[in-house]
């Protein structure tokens, strides 16, 4: 079903977007359907290429009515890679916050309108976003979900996160990715509101959350840390966060606060969220990613005597394939390495291509991350594996930090195992980051060990 149709006729009034009712959006969608047919015409497929705006999630919507495959472009690439992306993907219909392509402008002040018939259901078959995964450890991949997938996505969200009128989720995370698309989703099938910001401005948010004027956040950690410490007064039901690796201190300080961290994990193969839970509810499991949203199943392939393996999923949610490649058949490999405990919850201990073999022994870096976190003297830190001749591969630590090397190998030498130290510490300003502030690993990689 035409999900905004339906909360235009039963929440007319109801804020959607920031001040804009649901009414205001849906006629304001008809109206711009009409105005991009002369863009679309018959075209399959098209792009959209923007950061975060009210007119980028109106054209995303008014290209779903009109059931057009939207693929949604990083705002961040260069023109070469955004030619070779729309080249392989067969697209010729770009759409642009600025004039790099079709500016939204342009189709918001175009003379040509058509009166546009939706259809009263969605087929569930019908592509509706292409994605792009993050690309921290390799080449792009493109993914495409259909409704079925975003139905099933919404339904297994409000279960694991409930819902209530008051919702006001703030939506800052790109929409060009998985976890910030979702957001504008979940609020249109609830019928709640989304509180609509451009970038990251710490100042705005906590004056946001502060005022209890957002109830819901879905930040990811580097964006969390940043604000943490300042977030006093609040009326937060749900602050989700999940997107990369989560420093056991981040939780513990939002433990401390009583803030409702929701940790997740997930990705966009997934369409986004596949566990979750409320540390608050099970602080025992602090060092879990939750359990399996519902029809989700998660199974642990080639365990060692620990039980630690592959991570596979299964679940309504899961992408059907990669654009040009095999289907998935049954569970989907995540490349990430895990187990499942007693109670069904999950532990992620590392992306596959991160584990670093030294002298044949297993080196996860995320437990040398999250004991170099825990001290307060290092703002940001990334554990990468550098061959060597003698042990195949050693680690090698990128840190921002004042502390100088023999005091960061001196603590963590009483809390690791020799053989896990790092061979060599390299001091940054900062490390660099994706669009949605992951940590790029590969970038370190490839700059300074390669």
């Amino acid at each position: 079903m035409n999900w905004l149709r339906m909360q235009a006729l039963q929440k007319p009034n109801k804020k959607f977007i920031n001040e804009l009712t649901y009414k205001e959006i849906d006629a304001q969608v008809t109206d711009l359907a009409g105005r991009l047919y002369h863009y679309v015409k018959d075209q399959r497929r098209v792009a959209l290429f923007s950061h975060n705006s009210e007119e980028m999630a109106l054209f995303f919507l008014a290209l779903q009515a009109m059931q057009v495959e939207v693929l949604m472009l990083n705002d961040h690439l260069v023109p070469e890679e955004i030619e070779k992306k729309l080249k392989s993907l067969s697209i010729r219909v770009v759409f642009s916050q600025d004039d790099s392509f079709i500016s939204f402008n342009e189709v918001l002040q175009s003379d040509n309108r058509e009166n546009v018939q939706f259809a009263g259901d969605f087929n569930l078959e019908q592509i509706a976003v292409i994605m792009d995964t993050s690309a921290t450890s390799g080449e792009f991949k493109s993914v495409p979900l259909r409704w079925k997938q975003f139905y099933a996505h919404v339904q297994a969200s409000q279960k694991s996160l409930g819902m209530t009128e008051e919702d006001n989720w703030l939506l800052v995370l790109p929409m060009y990715h998985i976890s910030g698309l979702t957001i504008l989703l979940r609020s249109l099938y609830n019928g709640t509101s989304v509180t609509l910001m451009e970038k990251f401005d710490e100042k705005r948010i906590l004056q946001l959350i502060e005022a209890g004027t957002v109830n819901m956040l879905s930040i990811v950690p580097t964006m969390l840390n940043r604000i943490v410490e300042r977030i006093n007064e609040h009326h937060l039901r749900v602050v989700l966060v999940g997107g990369e690796f989560i420093p056991k201190p981040l939780v513990e300080t939002c433990l401390t606060k009583k803030l409702p961290i929701y940790k997740t994990y997930g990705m966009t193969e997934t369409t986004s969220q596949t566990t979750t839970f409320c540390v608050l509810d099970a602080p025992l499991k602090l060092d879990s990613v939750g359990l399996p949203l519902p029809g989700v199943t998660i199974r642990i392939a080639h365990p060692d005597e620990a039980g630690v393996g592959e991570i596979l999923i299964q679940s309504p949610m899961l992408m059907d394939g990669y654009l040009g490649q095999a289907p998935v058949a049954g569970f989907f490999n995540t490349q990430d390495i895990g187990y499942v405990d007693k109670d069904g919850y999950l532990y992620v201990l590392d992306r596959r291509k991160n584990i670093i073999i030294s002298g044949g022994e297993n080196i996860y870096p995320q437990e040398i991350e999250n004991v170099l976190y825990a001290h307060p003297a290092i703002s940001e830190c990334a554990v990468v594996g550098m061959k060597d001749g003698k042990w195949g591969q050693v680690p090698v630590l990128f840190v921002v930090s004042l502390l100088d090397e023999r005091s960061i190998i001196n603590y963590l030498a009483k809390r690791i195992a020799k053989y896990k130290l790092p061979k060599r510490v390299i001091h940054l300003a900062e490390l660099p980051k994706s669009a949605t502030n992951k940590i790029l690993k590969k970038n370190l990689v490839e700059q300074y060990v390669d």
